[in-house]
């Protein structure tokens, strides 16, 4: 699905920053007439028109509010929030640039605004968390004609390597409140704030972030201890299904898209001869590989995600990276999920390539859902079309837990 730009990377960027549009996130023409302005494959340029819109966004938040406006505050908020996370994309990387920090910080900020203007507030929450606490948010079902006062049922959602929680409000918790689910959305390990302000980088071990999550969840009173489920974007797409794993007190999990092993993702993209080297192989197969991955880490768009990899695992070279995925895998765990599992697959999702696999290991009641590019569900997550996605996902969930 070309929107913009000849270079894919920077097109399913702009694609990603439009498919918050639908839950007010972004403005089809803000984003287009940004996107006309930043020149093909320049990532300072990227950067500066992107921040440059995110400001003006802002402060016209800003003068709105200082007028009493406040639903076209909020409004605007929102909508600068993402433009701040979308100017920083392709600055992640080491060493962390301040550009980066700074983007994040502003983003959040924003974001922090627009939630106060909502009724009731979006609430910023901070969760325990080994010997420090989780940034996260959680959202308040709407009332959707139930004014019963019990708990409800309530989705927790867990990111990928390069979003934010406030950005997993456009993505899945709007859709969630509106269809009467209260919603906790959070930084782990390796994931927005959590990664750019205090340093935690991903562990393949996710049952050991969800536990302390879960065990905050339930102490909410609003909370239906029996209905709460779990739904993993992007690379939570392996983080939610491995939680799963381990945690029995969730009711269902969501995969989107599903996946079972990171190493092999990896390498497949690889040339066979080099890959098979991996991990312990021919020293001179080796030092090759080494000096490819290094070149390839240098190129703009090609080698963007070899510095986000190592950013979010916290290495330093992209051959260290590549080793580090060995943990990340569904073997041996995809088995022991005991709770209704769906498995999300969407073409020209490179991510999704092991979908299959993951359902086909499920031995747990499951599902398959596949999104098509027919339908403007052909990217990454969805990106065309996340309301076709929240209708099938959500409605699927509803059924889980009894809900017409």
């Amino acid at each position: 699905m070309k929107v913009h730009f000849k270079d894919e990377l920077f097109d399913a960027q702009l694609l990603r920053a439009l498919s918050h549009a639908y839950y007010g996130g972004a403005d089809i023409g803000e984003c287009l007439t940004t996107a006309q302005r930043i020149r093909e494959t320049d990532a300072e340029s990227w950067y500066g028109e992107w921040l440059d819109t995110a400001d003006r966004i802002e402060a016209a938040g800003d003068a709105c509010l200082a007028k009493g406006h406040r639903v076209s505050a909020r409004e605007a908020f929102l909508r600068a929030s993402n433009y701040h996370r979308t100017a920083s994309i392709f600055l992640l990387g080491l060493p962390l640039d301040p550009r980066l920090v700074q983007a994040y910080e502003r983003q959040a900020a924003a974001f922090g605004k627009a939630a106060a203007l909502f009724s009731p507030a979006i609430e910023p929450v901070a969760i325990p968390y080994a010997n420090t606490t989780l940034p996260g948010y959680f959202v308040s079902a709407d009332n959707s004609g139930d004014d019963s006062g019990q708990p409800r049922q309530t989705l927790i959602l867990t990111g990928g390597y390069d979003g934010t929680a406030e950005e997993l409000y456009f993505f899945n918790a709007a859709a969630a409140a509106r269809r009467g689910y209260n919603c906790l959305f959070f930084d782990g390990p390796g994931q927005g704030g959590a990664l750019i302000k205090q340093g935690l980088h991903i562990r393949p071990d996710w049952e050991n972030v969800i536990t302390p999550v879960l065990d905050y969840v339930l102490t909410r009173p609003t909370v239906d201890p029996n209905r709460v489920a779990l739904m993993g974007l992007s690379f939570g797409g392996y983080l939610a299904p491995r939680a799963a794993s381990r945690e029995h007190r969730l009711a269902a999990c969501i995969a989107d898209p599903g996946e079972f092993d990171l190493f092999a993702a990896v390498t497949d993209r690889m040339p066979p001869v080099l890959a098979h080297q991996l991990p312990h192989g021919n020293a001179a197969a080796l030092g090759l590989l080494k000096g490819i991955l290094d070149a390839r880490a240098h190129e703009v768009t090609g080698g963007w995600g070899l510095r986000r990899g190592m950013l979010v695992h916290g290495v330093t070279t992209p051959l260290d990276y590549v080793l580090a995925c060995r943990d990340f895998t569904m073997e041996g765990y995809a088995e022991h999920i005991r709770c209704p599992t769906l498995v999300c697959f969407a073409d020209h999702d490179e991510v999704a390539a092991y979908a299959q696999r993951l359902y086909d290991a499920l031995t747990c009641p499951k599902d398959f859902v596949s999104f098509t590019a027919a339908e403007g569900a052909g990217e990454h997550c969805e990106s065309g079309n996340r309301s076709l996605f929240h209708q099938r996902v959500f409605d699927w969930l509803d059924e889980r837990f009894g809900r017409s």
